[in-house]
Formats: structure tokens, C-alpha cells, sequence
């Protein structure tokens, strides 16, 4: 932010220190470790007075001087100016904080300098034990040195308490100095083993490369074990996130921790060709391969390195986009252009939109990505939306901690969106096509207060059911809508009619798709390959069938809607015709209608690509199935994608447990609601109702609009009864906080009606959902003192449910207040009275059965005393829809 960027966007600031750390680090390793192995074969060799091995030592220090001094200085050169313009904001800080310590190393660097220069022009012109003197001063030098860049190096990666006193030896000394201290000096040490073969391999004397190639394999193999163990060591002394994010999290490190794997396999495996009789060609191949394998080894560490550090470049002091921490609020809130010093936008407008979205591109991303090569943007950015961009940047830092935080307020968020889709990608939003939904016509069915003696009273359970309508690909909502019924006989004390009765349905003529009956009346779990326990399935009812009885209702369950009525209606509130006959004489006793809610209009393509598979209006299109399961391969290590190419799509649910389907899932695995509120709550923070209508078919100027009840008329949304999305997330992910996946999800969330986390209870879903007397207390409209909010206030038990609970005569709640999200008296976008047809069959208005006194719809007599609940026949009326 305070410095300039260098742009660099095919190839890459950080490919490049890659390159040139990795050269430089292999030869800085080889500088230490090969001084010990020149001062010890040359005391070896004086010693047994070997004036072949001390000719083999005078030759390789000339090797050793070139490769160390020469390309070794060069590429050091190139380090400090390759971090200097790709990261200089963190190369100040190193500077600045480590200022001494830089001072004395260029001393120590100084001091191997001459030493070597003295040892490798004197050698064999002075006697043999000032010689080897010169020998140990250089390897004293060159370890000091390393033990100097180690404290810096280490610092970069675990500060410990720097962090909050700023001192030099607190960062010097942190945690991970001494393990990287042991085990950088082993890899010096197998290093001088390696590169000590390489001169061995063109000696021309047979027995003289076996005995030297006899001293390297020594070399490589004894400080192997310590190697393994410090290694050990070093992973447990950095933070447990960046453990994490190192060996489970981040997938991108998974290519260079097989790379150091491979690696130590290939070094140590093909070192053993050292012990074996071989021809000098072989010889040479094999060390020259040996080298090689080391630059790969060391790649991998250091990248591995990398990736631990990250999102920081100095872990927990700075971010990689050069901004601290501390800096975060001040930004965000006035905003990255205006703070920043190289940029000439400081003001964002509609008309500089795209070119300011570039400036903070170009400050906040460069110096990690390209922009179509190493870690290019290209590629990470084609499967979202302009939306999905906008929400993938909120939650930067979250479920990926490894990336930093967005920096900058909402509106330049939208602008690094609006320039990566537009202008990088080159593509458009389509406008939405706006879809008016036909004014179906109804038929209420007859009744007659004075001749009628039954009533039968019919409900969906959840007031909408949604389906994810692209099974080649995977499904989590598959068709599946269940009518409830209940039959009274009407007088002085009405009857509930449990036996003696049989009930039917069937779907009005022209409210459904002829072909979507047989092909989704036989949905099975086989379609999905799965093996779900008994009890589990999804095979239900036709569009046209009985009814059974379960307690004191009869059901329907799991009946196959889908919301088209032809080749060009999308009608997501199909109605059904249910009646009650005399089991005995086949007497019709009574009949009415119902919706049986569903729809298509799931929000995926919001983010996801791929826009509306059904006629632009509604439907999951195949290019949005398939981003959705190339994210979660990539996310999770699995292969949904292939496997549904190879005709093997899978249900979520096969992993995934899931109480409204029975599905048990797996163990180790989050549940399905807790996995997609938990993941999609830090991707559209911030949101309140929005939030919900991103996913759900509850938009109010949507195809669906399915939050159509009285509660909607009077301003209650979405949050009031289920909490912002990350309160609602919270509440999930705490049934399973022991679950890594869990902890990662919500450690970047934060409550928002709830005061802390530990607040807020945990929540199974569709086990535990609001209480309606967290709002309706004694059964009032509202109550003095409520807070707005049903959010946490959870029923006590399943039977305790709306959609389950009855009073003490056994009538359900919803048969007289009619579905959730629909509560009579409900506004229907496809008709105004469609979700009211039984309040108007049998009282003429619009509202809770019974309400305006109209209690003699069952009862045959004025009631004057609360017969179902407190507060029925005394409460304040409020006004409702009136056919």
C-alpha cells in the first residue's frame, strides 16, 4: 500500500524469487556444509598422508569456490532485489527490525570471503595445519552466517512474542530458531555429501572415485536421522493454523509435499548407488541426477515453507498484500485508494469503475498471482459470476486462511469484481429476464355452513419444498412434497376422524408436466449409486394416490412435484384435490384443495455460472452443477465431477447426514445443512435477509417468492425467526465443534444478534427450529418486551415443532394457521388467493381458520371460551385479506 507494484502479470513476482531462492538456498546450504567437508577429508587426508585424497580436496575447493563465491554471491544479490520489488513493504520491516543482525552477518560474510580466497590460493604453499586453520575459520563463518539468516528466516514464519514487544532477541530467538538451526545444518551437511560427488565422478583414478564416493554416501547418510527427527520438530513449533493450512487446508501444497517426498526417496534411494561397483559414466549421471534431485528437494521445502506462511509474509505482522493487520479497520472503513500512496484513483465512481478495480488488483493481488500463468487469476476466476467474485473477495481469509482479507470498503470490493469479470474475462452480466407469473385461476371448492358436516382441512409441511433439478450431476433436494390432512366432523364438540375413513389426491388436470410424472414418480436412491439404510429412501408417492394415516393425520409423502405445467409455464404452486370417503359405503364426505409448493429457482447461478436451465426462468443449468462440484473436488480432494461424467452422479446426502431425509452420512463429516450455511455464511457475510434470498427461492421480485405468509405482509423476514446467516450458521456448526471442517468454517464468522459465540446454542437442523411463542407469547400478537428476534429460542422437542405440534384436542397447528412461510392469509404472486383457497371455502376470509370469530366452521354453536389455545376469541383482530 505504501509502495509501488512491479507488474509483472504473465509472469510473477513471487515465480520469480522462487526461482532464484531456490538456486541461491541449495548453493548457500552447499557453502557451509562443503567448508567442513574440505577442512575434514583435507585433515583426513594429511593424516594418512593420502596425497591422492588431498589432491581430490585442492580440486574440489576450486569447484567449491566458484559455485559458492561466485554464482552463490550473485544470486544472493539477486534475492535481496527481487524481494525488494516484489514484497518491499516486508523487506523494509525485515530490514528495519533486523538492522544489526544484517550488519554483523555481512561481517561473517566478509570473513568466509577471505578465508576462502586464502585458502584456495594457498593451498599446498603453507604448512598443513595453518591450512586446515583457514579451513575451520571459513566453516565458522559460513556457520555463523547461517545462523544469523536462520533467526531472520525463522522470524518471517513464527515471530513469537516480536508480536507484542517489538524486541530484537524476542524475534531473533523465536520458536522455530532452533529446530530450523539443526536441521539446516544437516542439510548442509548431505549437500557437501552430493555436490562432493560430482568432482569425485570425474576422477580418473578407479579405486580413488570409490573411496571418495565411499566418503560422500557417509556425508548423506549419517546426519539423515537428525535430519527426520528436527524435521518433526520444526512442523510442531509453528502455529497450529498454519499446520493446517500446510497439510490439510491448502491443496496447493499437496504437489510439493509429494515433491519433497519423491524427493528424499530419489536422494537417498539413489545415493545407495554410491556403495555399488558402476562404470564412470554411470557415475557421472548418477551425480549430476543427485544435484538435480537436491534443487527439487529443496523446492519443495521452501515452497513448503511458503505456504505455512501464508496469508502472511511475515506471519502475523503483515499480509502478503503488504498491508498489517492493524492497518485493516482504518482501510476498510476510508478505503484502500484513498490510503494507498501509488495510485492516482483516489475516488471510486461509476464511471472509473473498472480502472480503479485494476489499481487495487494491481497493489493487492500481484504480488502473489499472475494473471494467466503460475497462480494465474484467469483460471481461478472463470466459474463466478460477477456476484460470486463479489462474494468470493468477502471471504478471503475465512474458510481459506491461507489467502488475507480483502482490504478496501463494499464499493471497492464490487470494483476488483466488476474489472476481474469484465475486463479480465471479458465477460457480461445478462440482465435477468423477467418472468411474470400467470394469474392461475382457481375454483374454490363448495361448503355449506348449514348443510356441510365435515371439513377437511389440508396442508403442505414446509410451505415449500425446493429441488435441485440436475440429477446427471449430483442432487440434494430431490422431489419430494408432502400433504398432510386432517377430517372433522363438524358439532357442538367437533370430532377429529381417524378410522373408519379413506382419503385420496390427485393433481388438478394441467398444473403439471405430463412427462415429469413417470419421470420423477419412480425417483430412487438407485439413481445416485447410494446404499441409504432402510427407512432412508426417497421413493414416495405418485402425483396421484392415498393417503395414510401417522397419528391423527393423514399424509402423503414425498409426492413427485416439479413446477411446470408445460413447455413454457413455470408454476411453482401446483394445486391438488384431496378427498375423504366413507371407508364402508364409499360415501364423498368431503373435498377441498391445496398447493403442494416447489421449486426450482435455487440461487446457485448467482455465483456459480451458468444461468437458468429451464426457459430463462428457473432450473439448474449443467455448467452450474458442474462449477459447483469442480469447487468442491478442488476444496475437499474428491472426485464428484469425474464420477458423474462416468454416469455415477451422487447424492450429498450419501456424505452428508441429513435429518429431513434420514440419511446418517458419515462420521467424520459435517451434516448437510451445517456444511452449506457454514461454508456459504463467510462467503455473503454482512448480508442480513439477502443473504437468504442469495440461495433460497424467497426473493420478492424472484419466480418463486415462496416467503408469501402473513408474516411477510407485516415486515418479519428471514432473520427475525432464523437469525442473520452467520448466526444461523453458528448455531449449526456448534453441534459439531469437535469437527475440524467445523472450527475452520466458523472461526471466521462472527455473531450478529447474538452477543458472543458461546452464547448462541447449539442447533440440529430440522430438529430444532424457532419457537413461535418467542414471538407470540401467551399466544399474543406480540409482547411487551420482545427483542425482535426468534433467534435462539428454539422449540424444547420434534414434537414441540410447528409443522408438528397440535393443541390438546389433537389439531394441528398449521391445519388452521395454514404452512410455514404461508400462513393464511398468504399473497400469491401466481394468484392472489392460491395458498387461501380452504380459509375462503370455509368462512369467506382470507386468514386463520376460525379467526374473526368464526369459530363455527367446526363448531356448530357460538363458542365464547378458548377451545385450542389462550387468547383465541378476546385477542385484538388484525386485518386481514378479505375475498
Amino acid at each position: 500500500m505504501n509502495y509501488p507494484v512491479w507488474y509483472l502479470p504473465h509472469l510473477g513476482g513471487g515465480l520469480l524469487i522462487a526461482i532464484i531462492a531456490v538456486l541461491h538456498v541449495v548453493i548457500s546450504h552447499l557453502a557451509v556444509g562443503g567448508g567442513l567437508f574440505l577442512v575434514l577429508t583435507e585433515r583426513q587426508a594429511v593424516l594418512t598422508k593420502n596425497n591422492a585424497l588431498l589432491e581430490y580436496v585442492r580440486k574440489h575447493t576450486w569447484f567449491f569456490l566458484l559455485l559458492t563465491m561466485v554464482f552463490g554471491g550473485m544470486s544472493g544479490v539477486g534475492i535481496w532485489f527481487i524481494i525488494s520489488l516484489v514484497n518491499p513493504a516486508a523487506t523494509s520491516s525485515l530490514i528495519h527490525t533486523f538492522v544489526f543482525g544484517w550488519a554483523i552477518e555481512w561481517v561473517f560474510f566478509m570473513g568466509e570471503i577471505v578465508a576462502l580466497l586464502i585458502y584456495h590460493y594457498r593451498f599446498g604453499k603453507m604448512d598443513s595445519k595453518s591450512h586446515m586453520t583457514l579451513g575451520w575459520l571459513y566453516f565458522i563463518f559460513a556457520w555463523l552466517s547461517l545462523f544469523i539468516i536462520n533467526g531472520i528466516l525463522c522470524f518471517m514464519l513464527t515471530p513469537g512474542k516480536w508480536i507484542e514487544t517489538g524486541s530484537f532477541w524476542h524475534g531473533f530467538m523465536n520458536p522455530s530458531f532452533l529446530p530450523s538451526l539443526i536441521f539446516r545444518t544437516c542439510i548442509s551437511l548431505i549437500f557437501a555429501g552430493v555436490f562432493g560427488l560430482v568432482t569425485g565422478a570425474w576422477l580418473k583414478d578407479k579405486e580413488m572415485r570409490r573411496a571418495i564416493f565411499r566418503l560422500c554416501a557417509r556425508w548423506m547418510y549419517i546426519p539423515l536421522l537428525v535430519l527426520v527427527f528436527t524435521g518433526i520438530y520444526y512442523t510442531r513449533v509453528i502455529s497450529a493454523e498454519s499446520f493446517e493450512n500446510l497439510f490439510h487446508f491448502n491443496r496447493e501444497s499437496t504437489p510439493f509435499i509429494t515433491l519433497i517426498i519423491v524427493c528424499s526417496i530419489l536422494l537417498f534411494g539413489l545415493g545407495l548407488f554410491t556403495l555399488v561397483k558402476s562404470s564412470q559414466a554411470t557415475q557421472k549421471i548418477g551425480a549430476l541426477m543427485l544435484v538435480v534431485i537436491c534443487f527439487g528437494w529443496m523446492a519443495g521445502f521452501e515452497y513448503m515453507r511458503e505456504i505455512a506462511r501464508k496469508p502472511f509474509v511475515l506471519y502475523g505482522h503483515m499480509y502478503s498484500t503488504g498491508i498489517t493487520p492493524s492497518q485493516m479497520d482504518s482501510v476498510n472503513t476510508e478505503g484502500f485508494l484513498k490510503l494507498a500512496k501509488w495510485t492516482k484513483i483516489k475516488e471510486l465512481t461509476d464511471e472509473n469503475i473498472l480502472e480503479a478495480g485494476a489499481e487495487i488488483f494491481r497493489l493487492q493481488c500481484m504480488a502473489c498471482h499472475t494473471l494467466d500463468a503460475y497462480n494465474g487469476i484467469m483460471n481461478k476466476s472463470d466459474q463466478l459470476t460477477e456476484r460470486g467474485l463479489e462474494a468470493l473477495l468477502t471471504g478471503m481469509g475465512k474458510v481459506n486462511s491461507y489467502m488475507p482479507p480483502f482490504a478496501g470498503t463494499e464499493e471497492e470490493k464490487r470494483a476488483v469484481a466488476a474489472y476481474i469479470y469484465r475486463e479480465l474475462q471479458g465477460k457480461t452480466t445478462v440482465p435477468a429476464v423477467e418472468y411474470v407469473a400467470p394469474d392461475l385461476p382457481l375454483d374454490i371448492p363448495p361448503f355449506n355452513p348449514d348443510s356441510s358436516e365435515y371439513v377437511l382441512l389440508v396442508w403442505n409441511d414446509l410451505g415449500m419444498h425446493s429441488i435441485s433439478d440436475n440429477e446427471k450431476y449430483f442432487s440434494f433436494l430431490p422431489p419430494g412434497n408432502t400433504l398432510n390432512a386432517q377430517l372433522f366432523k363438524r358439532g357442538p364438540v367437533p370430532e377429529l376422524i381417524t378410522s373408519g375413513i379413506a382419503m385420496d389426491y390427485a393433481v388438478e388436470e394441467g398444473f403439471l408436466h405430463p412427462e415429469y410424472h413417470s419421470m420423477f414418480w419412480e425417483y430412487d436412491e438407485a439413481i445416485f449409486g447410494v446404499d441409504l439404510p432402510e427407512g432412508t429412501g426417497l421413493m414416495g408417492k405418485g402425483v396421484i394416490g392415498t393417503m395414510e394415516l401417522h397419528g391423527s393425520v393423514y399424509a402423503a409423502p414425498l409426492i413427485p412435484v416439479v413446477p411446470y405445467m408445460d413447455d413454457k409455464t413455470y408454476n411453482p404452486y401446483p394445486v391438488f384435490t384431496i378427498r375423504a370417503f366413507d371407508e364402508s359405503t364409499g360415501e364423498m364426505l368431503a373435498f377441498t384443495k391445496a398447493v403442494a409448493p416447489t421449486s426450482t429457482e435455487l440461487g446457485c447461478r448467482n455465483c456459480h455460472e451458468g444461468g437458468w436451465a429451464w426457459n430463462d426462468v428457473s432450473g439448474m443449468a449443467d455448467l452450474t452443477a458442474i462449477n459447483i462440484l469442480s469447487v468442491h473436488d478442488r476444496m475437499n480432494g474428491t472426485t464428484l465431477l469425474a464420477d458423474a461424467e462416468n454416469g455415477e452422479p451422487k447424492l450429498c446426502q450419501s456424505c452428508h447426514a441429513d435429518p429431513s431425509m434420514n440419511a446418517p452420512g458419515k462420521p467424520d463429516v459435517l451434516n448437510f445443512s451445517t456444511a452449506i450455511h457454514g461454508f456459504h455464511a463467510n462467503y455473503l457475510s454482512g448480508m442480513d435477509q439477502e443473504a437468504c434470498n442469495m440461495c433460497h427461492p424467497s426473493r420478492p421480485e424472484g419466480n418463486t417468492e415462496f416467503f408469501r405468509g402473513r408474516h411477510s405482509e407485516v415486515g418479519v423476514g428471514c432473520t427475525e425467526c432464523h437469525g442473520t446467516l452467520e448466526d444461523h450458521a453458528l448455531g449449526l456448526l456448534a453441534v459439531q465443534s469437535d469437527n475440524k471442517a467445523s472450527a475452520r468454517l466458523a472461526r471466521g464468522l462472527e455473531p450478529v444478534i447474538a452477543t458472543s459465540k458461546q452464547e448462541i446454542i447449539p442447533r440440529m437442523p430440522w430438529l430444532m427450529e424457532p419457537d413461535c411463542r418467542s414471538c407470540h407469547t401467551n399466544f399474543n400478537i406480540f409482547e411487551d418486551g420482545f427483542d425482535g428476534t426468534a433467534f435462539n429460542r428454539w422449540v424444547p422437542g420434534f414434537e414441540a415443532l410447528y409443522r408438528n405440534r397440535t393443541d390438546n384436542h389433537g389439531v394441528m397447528c398449521s391445519a388452521c394457521h395454514g404452512s410455514p412461510h404461508a400462513i393464511y392469509g398468504a399473497y400469491n404472486k401466481y394468484g392472489l388467493q392460491r395458498d387461501n383457497q380452504q380459509p375462503l371455502q370455509y368462512q369467506g376470509l382470507a386468514g386463520t381458520i376460525g379467526t374473526h370469530g368464526q369459530c363455527m366452521v367446526c363448531h356448530t354453536v357460538e363458542m365464547t371460551a378458548n377451545g385450542h389455545h389462550r387468547n383465541m376469541v378476546n385477542r385484538e383482530l388484525s386485518p386481514l385479506l378479505v375475498e
